[in-house]
């Protein structure tokens, strides 16, 4: 299993049944193929759809149905389509249970920073900053490092997505939850330790006296 694949299952963990929730572009639509057996969420998408399913088959994929970053999904029974305005009304109305975003930093304050790196050519935010301001819960979902570097930080560097929205951040190395006292170092991923956690993380961690290994 690599990095991103115990990523996405340990989020999946996350959900419970009657969730309705949001999966970012990349490595969170991964989340969508390892929902547990027997829950039951609504995957809402915001280019305007819920009912998601997994990602189809390879030469089964239907060009007509693409998530928000544009790649093939499929859907379930049930689903329904509508425009963007119900969508974002769906959004901004408070009725996402848990966005799960992909993130370039997250501070100890819980702040994002998910759209764009001066100087070069990104995607844009997208819905990204809705979801923030509108989910009950909000997921990170990113490499615990880039190139070697740390991308839990003390303070954000790049341009912020939102401010203090982030409640969970689980990453290749660890899950942990931002708290009002800090950063809570609550789950270590399989064949890691608390060193290599601190070790990658530039900021203080809280270790959690429960401390876990990963479940996925």
């Amino acid at each position: 299993m690599d990095g991103k694949e115990l990523i996405a299952r340990r989020i999946a963990k996350e959900l419970k049944d009657g969730d309705v929730v949001n999966l970012g572009i990349g490595l969170p639509t991964l989340v969508a193929n390892y929902i547990p057996e027997g829950v039951n969420i609504i995957l809402q998408s915001e280019n305007g759809f819920v009912g998601l399913g997994p990602a189809p088959e390879p030469g089964k994929e239907n060009k007509d149905i693409v998530n928000a970053g544009g790649q093939y999904v499929t859907v379930n029974k049930g689903a329904a389509f509508f425009d963007s305005a119900t969508s974002f009304g769906i959004i901004r109305g408070g009725h996402v249970d848990i966005t799960v975003l992909g993130a370039l930093e997250v501070d100890e304050k819980g702040n994002l920073a998910n759209y764009m790196i001066p100087g070069k050519m990104v995607p844009g935010m997208g819905g990204a900053m809705d979801l923030v301001s509108g989910a009950k819960k909000v997921i990170v979902a990113m490499t615990h490092t880039a190139k070697g570097e740390p991308k839990i930080l003390k303070r954000c560097s790049l341009p912020l997505t939102a401010v203090g929205k982030v409640n969970l951040i689980v990453t290749d190395l660890a899950v942990i939850e931002v708290t009002k006292e800090g950063l809570l170092l609550k789950e270590i991923a399989p064949n890691v330790c608390v060193e290599d956690v601190v070790k990658a993380t530039n900021a203080d961690l809280i270790i959690d006296s429960n401390l876990k290994v990963m479940e996925l």
